[in-house]
């Protein structure tokens, strides 16, 4: 028998797009939220499925929607303000919990704050299940395997095209620029170190076509070392700034200053709301339909030659997330994760099965 899925945020805009994808892919989820009228209507156009109340300000009401084995995905951000409450509900229960967050400290949160705690109570705890950061992941990890023990280092490369208008959600927006003056983290030498967002810049191809992205921390940091014993090096660029790219990286090392100063964090914070209050929930129409993703991984040997190359492309961002956050859910109900603790999409579901799963909502090798 399939465990229970339990949606929490499901009202905003990455959660309704998850919650039609896990409808379209046959599951029931339970809708949570904090609105009744708007769970009710979205419960409505979904055939009825059920609806429970959930606020993240009273983690006694996420606790109250799971039992042991559930599954939990959440896309109620920003996660670094508003996160907390689902992980905690998952690790006390034993859930599988997925998210569909993109910020790099929150991601590193579950990874060295909740991880152990979970592998103690049962639960499996997979955060950034979306665009942010199955696709590199995947990438990389086919990569890797090419490599063999050749793999010294990989670079991922995360970037779109077909946008126009508005490229990304209010609620993702929101969430980078709460992130600005949090510190960031790299994989180099062979560990986990702190390095600012932006301090780096990537060449790569698609498509012929070369891009620019710059260096963040993402959940392959984390995750890829354990794939391949013989990995030292693991950059993750994103290619998402256009022309601010080059002064976003000459500013970067401010970033990691600001972070020092008293109440930065909370005034990006309120810069973060402001931009919320400025910006469509959603992002344009024109974007949602011909908007495509593509992730490069390129894994190189100690001498800097390049062994193998990955390339992934997909749909839109928020497609792309809502589908790929069905499938891990639906996959999860029907046959758990492999493991507990915090995990990495291939640990959680295996490189075959994530592939698959991947190519059923879109993703696939160029």
């Amino acid at each position: 028998m399939s465990a229970r899925i339990v949606l929490f945020g499901a009202t905003g805009y990455t959660g309704a797009r998850t919650a039609e994808a896990l409808v379209a892919a046959g599951a029931r989820p339970v809708l949570a939220g904090r609105d009744p009228a708007k769970l009710a209507a979205l419960a409505d156009r979904l055939d009825g499925v059920e609806t429970a109340r959930a606020d993240v300000t009273d983690p006694a009401s996420v606790r109250a929607l799971l039992s042991r084995g559930d599954v939990l995905v959440t896309t109620v951000g920003p996660f670094l303000q508003l996160g907390r409450a689902a992980v905690d509900a998952a690790v006390e229960v034993g859930a599988v919990y997925l998210d569909s967050t993109g910020e790099p400290p929150f991601v590193r949160r579950v990874f060295d704050e909740a991880g152990r705690r979970a592998a103690a109570t049962g639960a499996a705890l997979v955060p950034a299940f979306g665009l942010d950061y199955v696709p590199g992941n995947l990438a990389a990890a086919l990569a890797l395997a090419e490599a063999g023990d050749r793999a010294h280092r990989v670079d991922v490369g995360y970037s779109m095209s077909g946008t126009s208008g508005q490229a990304f959600s209010r609620g993702t927006l929101v969430s980078l620029m709460g992130v600005l003056t949090e510190p960031g983290f790299a994989y180099t030498g062979g560990r986990l170190t702190e390095e600012g967002a932006g301090r780096r810049v990537w060449e790569f191809q698609v498509g012929g076509r070369s891009r620019r992205g710059l260096s963040v921390g993402g959940s392959e940091h984390l995750t890829l070392p354990g794939l391949a014993p013989t990995l030292q090096e693991v950059a993750v660029h994103l290619d998402w700034f256009g022309p601010l790219t080059r002064p976003a990286h000459v500013l970067a090392p401010l970033t990691g200053l600001l972070g020092r100063v008293p109440g930065a964090p909370v005034a990006a914070q309120r810069l973060a709301d402001l931009v919320g209050r400025r910006v469509a929930e959603a992002p344009s129409a024109e974007t949602v339909a011909s908007a495509r993703t593509h992730t490069v991984a390129e894994v190189r040997d100690r001498a800097g030659a390049l062994v193998s190359r990955v390339q992934l492309d997909g749909p839109e961002a928020y497609g792309l997330t809502a589908s790929l956050l069905a499938w891990g859910a639906t996959t999860a109900a029907e046959h758990g994760a492999r493991g507990t603790g915090a995990l990495g999409p291939v640990q959680a579901f295996g490189l075959p099965e994530l592939t698959a799963g991947a190519a059923s909502a879109g993703l696939v090798r160029a």
